[in-house]
């Protein structure tokens, strides 16, 4: 040191060792948990958990003996097999259908690219099982495209039941999720590293498959995830397309009085489901997903493949659209011609959106201390607490209403077969998007705003209320709007847990195509077309997504 005071070198060191104490003291603080939130993060992981709990408990009642036994049976080798090949297939079909599209779309001269973009999203629109119970109308035995077709001497088409059917609906409506995500990682891939491989002699095709899709293939992956849990979950395509899936069996053996086999087979789901996300995170691997704000280079000129290539971008979404959108438009042009054939009333809406406002409501108040220590305090235990959050989504809606059903009718008597369990159900099932969107706008908050709330004689919880509270606002609002629109949807759950007598969208669908009183269905399921149409545009708006 000189007369004059510390060297450059000195104050730098200086420097280093006083942000070296203060991570250290930032570390040492994020170590002591607060009480309060995490006395309510460990309730609701708790909460969270108990349903798969009692699942294992029940499935297990009979001793390893007589569940190996159940497991053996043929049938259920059979079960097995159908939902794994029908994973493969439209998970497999998806990526065949989502990669070039986002590629056409992103990298590519294609003409009206904009519009095309918005076009091949819009399938996510549709509940896949509005979309099974229009093409069953339409290209089923004596259904409308034969009715049409039935002039020209064509009596009967291709059987629509069973596995092609489902593999059919199923992809049409969960490529979107392959799209948007392959297409997001190709948006942000710096082009300079496909440009270098060109001019090492490398093909397009060559640069293609040895730069772009390693690149890509983290972003393929979380979407195929996606698409592979949507469709080992879903209820409403298996059971309308007469295909025996594990969720249409589980409802059927419950239903019929088959318990304990249902659930063995719901906790076999669940450990298919774990398999899938293990599987995932090996595919996905550990590198970085696209780099982020590289150049930008010329478009791929498509030449004489651009009326192809614009065809098919065209034609998957408008096969999604178009027909549900004709069977609905006919029904109702029937019913509204017959009067009482529409039978809707508005009970339907105001139950819809009283047990989904409630659910969002219950939702985000249960994220808030998840989210809260999962942003701010990072140790094992927080991390326990935000994963297990994370199981009830994970959980497929059949498997998680049976053993509610099970916990309900032995423990919780009181509030089984009210909406008290119903609600609960739904905010087991989608708790994660409420974490989630919670959790980012708290990684958002700088933490010294509290702080500085606090030396000027504001409590912990005085200070959250007054600074962090109004600036996660918007991530309070993103998972509010989020539980509530995928509430809306939900059907497996609210089959098995809806109190008697009430009636909901998604039920009064359900319930026409059990009558046959297909009229029945159209209002409903328009309303909730428009519903997920406001999803689509909540995540546009949420994402900022780029359709340029």
């Amino acid at each position: 040191m000189t007369a004059g005071g510390p060297t450059a070198d000195e104050r730098g060191a200086t420097g280093e060792r006083g942000a070296s104490a203060g991570d250290e003291g930032a570390a040492r603080a994020s170590d002591r948990l607060p009480i309060a939130p995490t006395v309510a993060s460990g309730v609701v992981a708790a909460a969270v958990l108990l349903p798969l709990l009692w699942l294992v408990r029940t499935a297990l009642a009979g001793g390893p003996g007589e569940a190996v036994a159940l497991l053996a049976r043929p049938e259920t080798l059979r079960v097995f097999v159908n939902s794994a090949a029908l994973v493969a297939a439209v998970t497999g079909a998806s990526i065949l259908l989502g990669v070039p599209l986002a590629y056409l779309t992103v990298r590519t001269d294609l003409p009206l690219r904009r519009s095309l973009t918005v076009a091949v999203s819009l399938p996510l629109v549709v509940p896949s099982y509005i979309g099974a119970f229009a093409f069953v109308s339409a290209f089923g035995p004596k259904g409308a495209f034969q009715r049409v077709l039935a002039p020209l001497g064509v009596e009967s088409l291709p059987r629509i039941y069973g596995f092609a059917g489902a593999t059919l609906v199923l992809t049409l409506y969960t490529y979107p999720y392959v799209y948007i995500t392959t297409r997001a990682a190709l948006a942000s891939l710096d082009t300079r590293l496909v440009d270098a491989a060109r001019t090492l002699d490398h093909s397009r095709w060559e640069a293609f498959r040895r730069v772009t899709v390693p690149q890509i293939r983290p972003a393929v992956a979380a979407g195929s995830l996606l698409v592979a849990l949507y469709t080992l979950s879903d209820f409403g395509t298996p059971a309308i397309m007469r295909f025996d899936a594990f969720t249409r069996v589980i409802y059927v053996e419950f239903t019929t009085f088959g318990r304990d086999l249902a659930a063995l087979l719901s906790l076999l789901l669940v450990a298919v489901t774990l398999v899938i996300l293990a599987l995932e995170s090996r595919v996905r691997g550990t590198g970085p997903l696209y780099a982020v704000g590289g150049r930008h280079g010329d478009t791929v000129p498509l030449g004489r493949w651009t009326a192809p290539a614009v065809l098919f971008c065209a034609a998957v979404p408008a096969l999604a659209l178009v027909v549900p959108l004709l069977i609905l438009g006919a029904w109702f042009v029937n019913g509204a011609s017959g009067g009482a054939a529409l039978d809707f009333r508005m009970e339907y809406v105001f139950n819809s959106v009283g047990v989904s406002g409630a659910t969002a409501v219950a939702a985000t108040a249960a994220a808030l201390p998840v989210a809260y220590l999962a942003a701010r305090h990072r140790s094992r235990l927080t991390e326990s607490f935000e994963r297990a959050t994370y199981v009830g989504y994970a959980v497929p809606g059949v498997v998680l209403g049976l053993a509610l059903v099970y916990l309900g009718t032995s423990y919780a008597t009181p509030i089984y077969q009210t909406l008290y369990l119903l609600v609960f159900a739904y905010v087991v099932r989608f708790l994660p998007q409420a974490v989630g969107s919670l959790r980012a706008s708290f990684l958002r908050v700088d933490p010294a705003l509290p702080e500085a709330a606090r030396t000027l004689g504001r409590t912990s919880a005085g200070a959250f209320r007054a600074v962090t509270l109004p600036l996660v606002a918007p991530g309070l609002l993103g998972g509010w709007a989020l539980v509530f629109l995928t509430t809306m949807k939900e059907l497996p759950a609210t089959l098995l847990l809806a109190p008697t007598g009430f009636d909901t969208l998604v039920t009064r669908i359900w319930s026409a195509y059990g009558q046959g009183y297909f009229g029945y269905a159209v209002i409903p399921a328009l309303i909730l077309l428009g519903v997920s149409a406001l999803s689509m545009l909540l995540i546009i708006s949420q994402e900022g997504y780029d359709v340029r």
